[in-house]
């Protein structure tokens, strides 16, 4: 069920069976010469409507751009400060909360958001205590990176080895090409890719990874390989969900 496709009177009937909802962030920024810019916010958003489809939860609308400033040095790519973040998070679980959610669980596809995530978090229940909102005690968050799915990285190591990476990996393009089939791209690579530089800002960042890629190899990626992800990723993330939320699993 998703928050931007319904009324608000069917929003109110949702909230007196469940108080759970699911919202998926991501970012926009490179990933590598056949990466899409919306690779995280395409994964996050794809995986979290399947996962919202399997439990019956609300699913709010995506948080595209998150905190991805060490990427800025590559064209198209937008990035929040870790302050705007949190301020951007607070004010969506503000607003839901003073609506009746209590369980605020995001699928999150982008490694740099889980700090400021983690942070905002704890931002939003001071906030909501000093506000005095009604059951503002029994809020919880919590951040579901899907690429951390154990059974994800499983396959992901069984089908890439060393050469699924840490940036513009196989296995978050593949899932872009699952979702946008008639979006994949092409372009040549080279064999040499970085790998093992600490994350600084921006121009360091772009030095020592001049094509964007962190050891990684996308090349390796199908529409194939890209459903396996998204199924293994809905069926655990789906399991965690209903955990999280107090449901027994079924």
């Amino acid at each position: 069920m998703l928050l931007q496709l319904s009324t608000w009177p069917e929003v109110e009937t949702y909230l007196q069976e469940s108080t759970g909802i699911i919202i998926p962030i991501g970012s926009t920024e490179q990933h590598g010469p056949i990466g899409l810019i919306g690779t995280d916010a395409i994964c996050a958003e794809v995986i979290a409507k399947g996962v919202g489809e399997s439990t019956s939860a609300m699913v709010s609308p995506t948080l595209n751009v998150g905190m991805a400033l060490h990427h800025t040095a590559f064209p198209g790519t937008i990035s929040l400060r870790p302050s705007t973040l949190i301020q951007v998070v607070l004010d969506y679980i503000t607003c839901l909360a003073k609506s009746g959610f209590t369980h605020f669980f995001f699928i999150n596809g982008h490694g740099g958001n889980i700090a400021t995530l983690k942070a905002a978090f704890s931002e939003t229940y001071n906030h909501l205590a000093h506000l005095n909102i009604p059951g503002h005690e029994e809020i919880k968050c919590q951040v579901a990176n899907w690429f951390m799915c154990r059974s994800v990285y499983q396959l992901a190591k069984e089908l890439y080895g060393n050469q699924e990476g840490s940036h513009a990996t196989p296995s978050e393009v593949a899932v872009t090409q699952f979702a946008y089939p008639n979006m994949i791209k092409t372009a040549a690579l080279n064999p040499e890719v970085a790998s093992g530089f600490p994350i600084y800002g921006a121009v360091n960042f772009r030095r020592h990874y001049p094509d964007g890629r962190m050891g990684s190899n996308p090349a390796l990626a199908t529409p194939e390989h890209g459903q396996q992800f998204y199924d293994l990723a809905v069926k655990e993330l789906s399991n965690s969900y209903l955990e999280f939320i107090g449901k027994k699993q079924e």
